[in-house]
């Protein structure tokens, strides 16, 4: 049972400081947040988190043996679906009865696939493949990793949150396309990064 939780406690450390030191999806979720409310881009993001978690645990080698391009090429095509979604919805804040119909399960399938598509192979799934193949340990560690995940999205989200506390959704939407459409290009430019 120590050896389970050692192993939960490195793929925490180890997933989370490549994440938060290598990672750009961090401010997709944020932008996602200003836009959506914390609870709906959480109710995305955490169950992308564990997908990813776990087909890097299951996957890592196969994943870090991809082709950059196609890597490169799903991310910046993720990252452009979620720029037009964006693009495509209204300015104006949704009637009190609308919230549910306007932002939910919408808000909440944007997020997932603005996570659970993107940065494959990216610094943190490497981790996690590499401490899952280190340790024959792979429940702790797709536990560690979903954790680590979830703390930089829970992260994210409450950046994100203050902003759009601050900021018109006029231009909340359009930075989100705008982001949305700059991490796509870098997606393309300089792949798993």
């Amino acid at each position: 049972m120590r050896d389970a939780l050692a192993w939960v406690g490195a793929a925490y450390a180890t997933v989370l400081a490549a994440e938060l030191l290598g990672d750009r999806s961090l401010f997709a979720v944020g932008a996602l947040a200003a836009r959506y409310g914390s609870a709906r881009v959480l109710a995305g993001v955490v169950p992308a988190f564990m997908g990813k978690a776990l087909a890097a645990v299951l996957l890592g080698r196969l994943l870090a043996g991809l082709p950059s391009w196609v890597v490169a090429s799903a991310s910046a095509s993720t990252f452009g679906v979620a720029a037009i979604v964006l693009w495509r919805e209204r300015d104006e804040a949704p009637a009190a009865g609308d919230v549910a119909r306007a932002a939910g399960w919408p808000a909440v399938l944007t997020a997932f696939s603005s996570v659970f598509f993107t940065e494959w192979a990216d610094p943190g799934q490497l981790a996690a493949a590499a401490t899952a193949l280190e340790s024959h340990a792979p429940l702790g560690v797709w536990l560690g990793a979903t954790l680590a995940l979830s703390t930089k999205g829970l992260l994210a989200v409450t950046l994100g949150r203050q902003v759009g506390r601050r900021v018109p959704r006029r231009v909340l939407r359009r930075a989100a396309v705008a982001l949305c459409l700059g991490m796509g290009m870098l997606a393309l430019l300089v792949p798993n990064s």
